[in-house]
């Protein structure tokens, strides 16, 4: 069974909780709505009903100077008042002909609203009330439902798209050619496989690093120092390599002295090699012969071996 981390269960718990708010505001409008609509049809309905019972209520008439029989009115709103509770509709008669009822659920009510209507007598003031709406908005137990089923899904797919986005930067990274010295003996040239960049070498510089290479990659833990001579299976390396651009025509000059100018030889390949390298610089320096560092050391312990070098690291062509 998969084991989630406290991380994990906070991204669920905040997914669940935005989707919660997020139903339960639909809803909510939904309900407003709603309530709106009942709103309407309710006060039409109640001004057809009072209308209606207007004809057989004491509620006084001013042509003939009769007084308004309060009780009767009072007890008429109470009654009308029960009636649209039991029905849930969101209205409420507050007063008929200025008499106020005692219905003791006005508190959940405002916003009243006065009008006058004809009856076949004389004129009626009607007050009324709407319910508040924040009665009308209750908690439905859809938007936690869906909330709750929907929450681990999305974060399964989000989680899905994100494993989908990192294999396919590895993929891209993987497709996208990686800087590596190749070293072409056919065009004399040292290259970094990636761009164009091929500087030419002169004949002593490019032998001598050929054969450094292959010396390095086999012999990875033996110090080249510089009070030292070269070692002979690199100088017979670096030989051979010389033999290989005289078959190629690149030369008929004499074989140099790979022993002699040390210093100048090596600074023409890092020379080079910071051209081969310069967008690549952390790539370069498996490639590159170190340089002396602090007084002293190029006489005693410096090595300009290439000792972090792989088989793998680099490419010759036409060996």
């Amino acid at each position: 069974m998969k084991q989630y981390s406290a991380k994990q269960w906070l991204k669920g718990l905040g997914v669940a909780v935005g989707l919660f708010i997020l139903f339960q505001m639909f809803i909510s409008a939904g309900q407003l709505a709603g309530h709106s609509i009942a709103y309407h049809r309710a006060f039409d309905a109640l001004k057809q009903r009072v209308s209606l019972d207007s004809a057989y209520l004491d509620i006084g008439n001013k042509t003939l100077n009769t007084p308004v029989n309060q009780s009767a009115v009072a007890r008429y709103i109470d009654k009308f008042n029960q009636t649209l509770t039991d029905e849930g509709f969101p209205i409420r008669l507050v007063s008929l002909q200025g008499v106020n009822g005692t219905d003791t659920l006005r508190a959940k009510h405002s916003g009243e609203t006065t009008f006058t209507m004809q009856n076949a007598e004389q004129r009626l003031s009607v007050s009324v009330s709407e319910s508040n709406w924040w009665y009308i908005i209750e908690l439905h137990p859809a938007s936690v439902v869906g909330a709750l089923i929907l929450a681990p899904m999305l974060v399964r797919i989000r989680q899905t798209q994100k494993a989908k986005r990192l294999a396919a930067v590895d993929d891209a990274l993987e497709d996208t050619p990686q800087p590596r010295l190749v070293i072409d003996l056919h065009k004399k040239t040292i290259g970094n496989g990636v761009d164009n960049t091929h500087p030419l070498l002169q004949n002593k510089p490019f032998c001598f690093y050929v054969a450094l290479v292959k010396y390095c990659i086999e012999h990875p833990d033996t110090p080249l120092l510089h009070h030292k001579d070269v070692p002979p299976e690199l100088i017979s390396a670096a030989n051979s390599v010389f033999s290989r651009l005289i078959e190629l025509g690149h030369t008929k000059r004499k074989r140099p002295d790979f022993n002699a100018n040390l210093d100048k030889t090596l600074s023409e390949i890092r020379s080079a090699l910071e051209e081969v390298f310069s967008q690549f610089s952390d790539a370069k320096e498996k490639y590159y012969p170190p340089r002396a560092q602090g007084e002293g050391s190029r006489s005693k312990q410096h090595s300009f071996a290439l000792t972090h070098l792989q088989e793998q690291d680099v490419e010759i062509i036409g060996n």
